[in-house]
């Protein structure tokens, strides 16, 4: 007999903001993390836990409540992730699923996953089916001009990271390259560098830059173009030699199929929110696979440390600590890697003092 998972008795959602040093891009600055942190209790008394990072403050509380209003929706129910995603996806397909329904949807999603393995006292590695394989781990490198992007590149280095992305987008390619320049400089060749131009750029004002980066040796120019405008990335990558990455900013495994239609991105990097959770991440990775696209994630390092073993066109992870102050044990780097050893469900565990000292 097929096992029957556990019906969800609860749901319990809460508000918390991070503060974080400022995250200087070329579209904004990043200065604190609005995260809701979502808790789902089974009939057995297994709780999971999923975490949604709102970008805005003025966004927490809204999408806090509408994770809330779901509760008539789930208690009940049976707790099987991709039976309630398909279920939740269904009656939100009026209203569409991007935006913030797509983050509350996504963030249950991630919820009962963590759920469905602690349930078994499982990594979501093992309840996936698969082995932990080697992550390579890139750190993030801010808008922080030539300077302080050659140090801060520096300081990951030393921290033993595989590779180092900046935020570029300065006034002129001139200062882009001093960037990058200084930053091999300063880590040597062995390590890699990509670099983030965070969607500010026309398709003709990315082609003329990218082309002056052909010859630095970088991994990928990530979203030189507006993130859904699938034929202007097309279009840079017909005219470039440096690969494109696109893919943070999709929202689930139907615009990466338009952008896999499309040929708009070398490269593709899901987040593991916008994706659709796990569910989501899997059917993205399903699609990678039958075009041999190598797959990176977008924050979320926990989650997505795991699920990148579980992606057979496996790339980088990106490592970020920003949330670290609200979760028990954050992923650990171990020589550059993702080190999942030890690990039960999804690695959300709260930091219930740090939670209680920074709900809003």
């Amino acid at each position: 007999m097929p096992e029957i998972a556990p019906t969800i008795a609860s749901i319990n959602v809460r508000a918390v903001t991070v503060p974080m040093t400022p995250h200087k891009t070329a579209s904004g600055v990043v200065s604190e993390s609005p995260l809701v942190l979502i808790d789902i209790t089974d009939s057995e008394g297994t709780v999971g836990h999923g975490l949604l990072f709102t970008y805005t403050a003025a966004a927490l509380k809204p999408v806090a409540e509408f994770v809330s209003n779901l509760a008539p929706l789930l208690n009940g129910q049976s707790s099987a992730p991709q039976s309630m995603s398909d279920t939740l996806s269904a009656k939100f397909r009026l209203l569409g699923t991007q935006g913030l329904v797509g983050m509350a949807l996504a963030g249950i999603d991630m919820a009962l996953w963590d759920l469905h393995a602690r349930r078994n006292d499982q990594s979501l590695l093992q309840v996936l089916g698969v082995n932990a394989k080697p992550i390579p781990c890139y750190g993030g490198v801010g808008y922080d001009g030539e300077v302080g992007s050659a140090k801060c590149a520096e300081a990951w280095a030393k921290m033993g990271m595989r590779g180092v992305k900046a935020k570029i987008g300065y006034p002129t390619v001139t200062e882009d390259l001093a960037v990058i320049r200084a930053m091999r400089s300063a880590i040597g060749d062995d390590l890699s560098i990509m670099v983030d131009y965070n969607q500010s750029l026309t398709p003709v004002e990315a082609i003329a830059r990218i082309r002056e980066f052909d010859d630095e040796n970088l991994v990928w120019v990530e979203e030189p173009t507006l993130a859904h405008d699938y034929a202007g990335h097309a279009l840079i990558r017909s005219q470039v030699r440096t690969p494109v990455q696109c893919g943070e900013n999709w929202w689930g495994p139907l615009d990466m199929q338009h952008a896999i239609d499309h040929e708009a991105s070398d490269y593709m990097m899901p987040d593991a929110m916008k994706i659709g959770g796990v569910t989501g991440w899997m059917r993205a990775a399903a699609l990678a696979k039958t075009r041999g696209i190598r797959l990176s994630s977008h924050l979320w390092p926990e989650i997505s440390a795991q699920l990148l073993c579980a992606t057979p066109t496996a790339h980088w992870l990106e490592y970020v600590d920003w949330w670290n102050p609200i979760i028990a044990e954050p992923l650990r780097i171990k020589d550059g890697y993702a080190d999942l050893d030890g690990v039960i469900g999804s690695g959300l565990d709260w930091n219930a003092q740090s939670v209680r000292e920074l709900m809003s």
